[in-house]
């Protein structure tokens, strides 16, 4: 999936040079080989994203769902970053608010802009790398990684693992700024961009999960834009209409297991064991937000039920 590629440095944060190894992706391919169960998994994750998008379509207005289902998402992500907030303070507290707020819920609400902003844009035109940088700049304005390279692809080194770690001795090193890196987005983007027969719509959103967490084009927020983008290429493949599943609890959930199987396909090759765990997470996410719609649908039906016994007709009844 990938080479290694030689990096050296100066580290400012121990006042020292480095040379070490960087780990450079391959283009993604244009047909993938993988295990009947995956495959299976698949399909399965495919039929509960069919059965969601249709019981969605049944609510007068999605906006019902899409509020809290943005906010467990936004909740979710940023813990898998570090950051957590409770859920209440999260759904009571508005982006736009001039109320103090601790840099926490800041930094969480600051994912729900981002979000609503580039799905929303993303109805309108292709899924572009400006777009990307434009939903970065609103997630870390005004937070504490908040600098100069905001909205920007990154122009230094950056690890994945403590910020306190040596280089050589990270998890994992991305690839360094420069062309090498900005040719991998730009490659990333235009495969996002193009329909191969060959490489079913969740396969293309795992494989593009993949590639952008390993080429970590920023220098903070690449695990929450990454995570986006999972969404944005759902509405981009038309998979589903509205931004109606949260996808990060699952990865919350077995975080080891999300970052392993990752960090897994740059040391082996192996993308079966990625996709299989990705898909069963859709589906898991799907059905779940599905019995929560099937919730809402009964309670209409016996508020609507309720309302023609007792001859309310007009606007109480559209409700």
């Amino acid at each position: 999936m990938g080479v290694v590629i030689p990096i050296s440095g100066f580290d400012s944060r121990f006042n020292e040079p480095y040379e070490h190894w960087a780990f450079l992706p391959h283009p993604l391919p244009d047909h993938v080989d993988l295990s009947n169960q995956t495959w299976a998994e698949i399909t399965a994750a495919s039929h509960s994203l069919g059965r969601l998008e249709q019981a969605a379509q049944q609510l007068d207005d999605t906006s019902i769902l899409q509020r809290p289902i943005l906010r467990k998402e936004a909740q979710s992500t940023s813990a898998l970053e570090g950051t957590f907030a409770p859920i209440h303070d999260i759904l009571h507290n508005d982006p736009l608010s001039n109320h103090s707020q601790s840099p926490e819920i800041f930094e969480v609400l600051n994912y729900v802009t981002a979000a609503e902003y580039a799905c929303g844009s993303v109805r309108d035109r292709p899924l572009s790398l400006q777009l990307i940088l434009e939903t970065h700049r609103l997630l870390i304005s005004g937070t504490r990684s908040d600098g100069a390279e905001t909205g920007k692809i990154r122009k230094r080194q950056v690890v994945i693992g403590p910020q306190s770690m040596r280089v050589a001795d990270a998890r994992f090193v991305p690839p360094p700024p420069g062309d090498q890196l900005d040719d991998g987005m730009r490659a990333l983007i235009k495969w996002i961009n193009t329909d191969f027969p060959l490489v079913p719509p969740l396969v293309a959103v795992a494989l593009a999960h993949y590639q952008f967490e390993t080429l970590h084009p920023f220098n903070d927020g690449n695990g929450r834009i990454g995570r986006l983008l999972m969404v944005l290429h759902l509405l981009r493949r038309k998979v589903l209409r509205d931004p109606i599943i949260s996808i990060s609890p699952w990865f919350e959930r077995f975080r080891d297991d999300y970052q392993d199987s990752l960090l897994k396909v740059s040391q082996t090759g192996d993308i079966d064991q990625w996709v299989n765990f990705f898909a069963r997470g859709i589906r898991f996410q799907a059905d779940d937000t599905l019995r929560i719609i099937n919730e809402l649908l009964v309670l209409r039906d016996r508020f609507t039920a309720v309302c023609r016994v007792h001859n309310v007709r007009g606007v109480a009844l559209e409700v």
